[in-house]
This record gives structure tokens, C-alpha cells and sequence, in this order.
């Protein structure tokens, strides 16, 4: 029925006049052309529509995190760190109700995005005890990420940050490319989805009043960015990365499995130098329930790379309806890649593999 192999090269709708998924939208791309304005427009699938910006920031010694996210009934944000030589971490998180104050463009790069602890009036609180917040800008052909987060208390010494924030801009470099794909399960439940695993970022993120410049070079910017309305229970992998090689080029990896089972579609790809290149293969991923923490293996004709983790971000929520159990492992990629055609060898590349399963 559906062709998630074809790459669409000119600007489509994702969905039709009445709300249902465009056929011609289905299929991938490498620079974004999706118009996603139907999604959350008017009453059409209440309840069903999820709309976020997820971003990633690493560093050899950090990793910063923000969520801004709206699924109809609720929105949902997070700001949370980790510091990787101590452990040390904050998280931070605040549901709102019917998304008031949520921002999230139509489409990606239409307009800023903005969440975390609401007024009443949905105007965005300032820092203070127990309240987060983050805003996302294009700004020059580039992406400018900020976020805040303050416990509500104090910290024991030594195991967790009281206050964080960041100031980074994710750069984009003439002709970058990103994975955009469309996953139809049906006519009535689809997900357009862009990842981009390997931005070069610049700026600063703070900890308790400490300041750390992001090295250059060595510090980079993930983003996940979805519009879709979803089945209730879903089930998926992830796993992304980006670093360098041996000979100094700047790789990106780009990993998916389950949730596109059976759809024609898949969310697999490398980026090399800011170049895409597409995996149309089921990857293999084989890892241990019962110890989140052993080495994690992703496989096909077209990569072999082992994760060995160092933490297991993990995250179980149970309100009845709305439900979910996630491990995020970080950690890092060790092993090779084919990228058109060429062998490309990874060894410490730093990034994540994640389970995770919702009812929402």
C-alpha cells in the first residue's frame, strides 16, 4: 500500500483535505519538505495527535536534554543532565494539562518552540524551586537551544546539580542533510519523524553556577523531531551517535526497529560529513532485559557496532492510562559501517540505545 522507499525530493503535505495521510507523502527525505500543519490543527483525531521536539546534547564529559511535547490532553517536558566522569545528574519534569502554553511549530523550522512550567495564562514561569523550561529558535540557518531547571530542593553533595542551564546553538553547514521519514500504520495513524544525529554545537551549558564551554569539535547536537497521531500502545527502538573517525571526518548514526515493522518504512541512515545515507534494511538489535547495562549489538548487511553502556537512563510512569517504561543506555559505539559502499570503522563513538514502551 505504502512505499517508504521512495525519497521525496518537492514540499508535500502529510496529510489530505480531510485529515487522513497523504499517500504521495509517504517516503523519506533528506532535507525537511513535509508540511505538518494538519497534525493538531482543529478536533480532527483529538487525543491522537503527538507533536515534540526532543534535543541532545553531547560532550566528552556531559550530556544535557530538554523535551518539549504536546499529545492533545497533555503536554509533557523534561530538562534533565548527566556529568560523565562523576555521575552526578538532574531531571526534571512537568506535565500540564491540555497543553496550555505549549509551543510547537506546524512544521519544523516554522517558528520557535517553547515548554516547561506553565502560569495558568500558559505564560512560561521562571526559573525557581522545582520548575524547568526550555525554547528552541532557528536563528541564521541554525538552531539556538535553551533551557533551564531547578530543583525543588537541595541536593545531597555530591549527587545531584540544583540548577542547570544551557545556551547552545546546533550549527547547520551548507548542504547538510537529515533522515525525514513517514511511518504509516494507516490511514488514520501515521508519524512523520526527522532525525538529525549529528549537528556540530557551540556554546555553554552551567551547573550550579559553573559554567563549561562545549569543545569544539567534540560536541554535538541530536534532535528528534515527530508529528503524528499513534496508535495508544507502541513499542520501539532507538539508537543514535555522533563523532569522529579516524581520519577526522564527523559521523553520525541513526538507528530505529519495531515501530516501523511492517510499514514499508524504516528510520535507519549514516551521516558522513553531513551527507545521508539511507539504510533500507531491518537492523537486528540484541540486547539484555535483564541487565540494561551489558553491551548492546545493532546489525545488518550494512553495520555491525556494539554499544557498551555506562548508564541506563531509566523511566517508568504508570497513571492508569497513560504508561511507559523506557531505558535509555548511554554509552559508546564501537565497529563498522557501510556507507555507499565505503567500510567505515567507528570505535568510541558516544551515543545511546534505548527500549521503550508506551501506552499513550
Amino acid at each position: 500500500m505504502f512505499n517508504g522507499e521512495r525519497e521525496i525530493t518537492s514540499p508535500v503535505s502529510l496529510t489530505g483535505p480531510d485529515g487522513r495521510l497523504n499517500p504521495d507523502a509517504v517516503g523519506f527525505t533528506r532535507t525537511q519538505l513535509h508540511d505538518t500543519s494538519g497534525i493538531g490543527a482543529g478536533a480532527t483525531s483529538w487525543g491522537r495527535n503527538k507533536r515534540w521536539e526532543y534535543w541532545l546534547i553531547t560532550t566528552p564529559t556531559h550530556l544535557f536534554s530538554f523535551t518539549i511535547s504536546d499529545v492533545d490532553y497533555a503536554s509533557s517536558h523534561s530538562v534533565w543532565v548527566y556529568e560523565i566522569p562523576t555521575g552526578k545528574r538532574f531531571e526534571g519534569a512537568v506535565i500540564v494539562p491540555f497543553g496550555v502554553g505549549a509551543v510547537l511549530p506546524p512544521s519544523l523550522g516554522d517558528g520557535p518552540a517553547v515548554g516547561g512550567s506553565m502560569t495558568l495564562e500558559g505564560q512560561l514561569l521562571p526559573p525557581g524551586p522545582g520548575r524547568i523550561g526550555a525554547r528552541v529558535d532557528e536563528v541564521g540557518g541554525e538552531t539556538r537551544l535553551r533551557a533551564f531547571g531547578q530543583a525543588k530542593g537541595s541536593p545531597e553533595p555530591g549527587e545531584g546539580f540544583g540548577r542547570v542551564r544551557c545556551d547552545v546553538v546546533a550549527g547547520r553547514e551548507d548542504g547538510h542533510e537529515a533522515l525525514g521519514v513517514v511511518v504509516p500504520w494507516s490511514e488514520t495513524r501515521f508519524q512523520y519523524t526527522v532525525k538529525d544525529v549529528a549537528r556540530p554545537a557551540r556554546g555553554w551549558i552551567e551547573l550550579d553556577g559553573r559554567r563549561y564551554e562545549l569543545p569544539e569539535g567534540e560536541s554535538w547536537a541530536t534532535l528528534d523531531h515527530g508529528r503524528g497521531r499513534w496508535p495508544y500502545s507502541m513499542w520501539w527502538n532507538w539508537g543514535a551517535g555522533a563523532g569522529r573517525v579516524a581520519d577526522g571526518r564527523a559521523v553520525g548514526l541513526q538507528f530505529g526497529g519495531k515501530w516501523t515493522d511492517g510499514t514499508g518504512s524504516r528510520e535507519n541512515a549514516f551521516q558522513v560529513d553531513g551527507k545521508l545515507f539511507p539504510v533500507h534494511e531491518d537492523l537486528a538489535w540484541e540486547y539484555d532485559e535483564t541487565d540494561w547495562l551489558a553491551p548492546w549489538r545493532i546489525s545488518s548487511e550494512s553495520v555491525d557496532v556494539v554499544l557498551q553502556p555506562f548508564w541506563d537512563h531509566a523511566a517508568v510512569t504508570d497513571f492508569g492510562v497513560i504508561a511507559m517504561k523506557a531505558h535509555q543506555v548511554f554509552g559508546y559505539y564501537t565497529g563498522w559501517i557501510l556507507a555507499g559502499g565505503e567500510r567505515i570503522e567507528v570505535d568510541g563513538i558516544l551515543g545511546f540505545a534505548e527500549d521503550v514502551r508506551n501506552k499513550w
